[in-house]
Formats: C-alpha cells, structure tokens, sequence
C-alpha cells in the first residue's frame, strides 16, 4: 500500500478527546491529545488494510475525493475550516 495523507480533527468532548478524519469518515478517541492522534493512525491504517484486503480501497479513496496520480494517492484539499453558528426557532 502506498502512503496516504489524511486530515485529523481532534476536540474534546466530556473528557475525551475524539480524533476525526474526515476524509476516510473515520473517527476514534484517546484520553488525551496525543492518544487520539495515534489512534486515529491505527483506525484509519486498519481501515485502509481491511478495504485493500476486501479489494474496495481504489472505489472508497476515488468516493472520498482521492485522485490517483502515477501511484501516489493524492488527498482532497480543505479549503477552509469554520464554526458557524445558526438560531434556531
């Protein structure tokens, strides 16, 4: 498998701290900044492996936004990252 890049969102919540790809669609969480961040790492690797494994890999990166460039897999680009705040009725 090559090298894919991905997005980490990573906020708190409660007292977790939930770490976010939203790319892959993939979320896990950690006790702290830096266990979120690993086991987003392991998520998103062990999700990558089971979808190569079930032959799916190249169909779920083209439906995420990844284009295929030579046999580098190239991730969507954000452009923008905002909080927005809506009234409701």
């Amino acid at each position: 498998m090559n090298n894919i890049s991905f997005t980490a969102h990573i906020f708190k919540e409660g007292e977790m701290y939930v770490a976010y790809a939203p790319e892959l669609d993939v979320s896990t969480c950690g006790a702290d900044p830096g266990e979120a961040r690993k086991n987003i790492q392991d998520a998103v690797r062990g999700f990558l492996e089971t979808a190569e494994e079930m032959n799916t890999l190249k169909q779920i990166l083209e439906e995420s936004g990844y284009i295929l460039e030579g046999n580098t897999w190239r991730a969507p680009e954000f452009v923008s990252l905002d909080r927005l705040t809506l009234s409701l009725p």
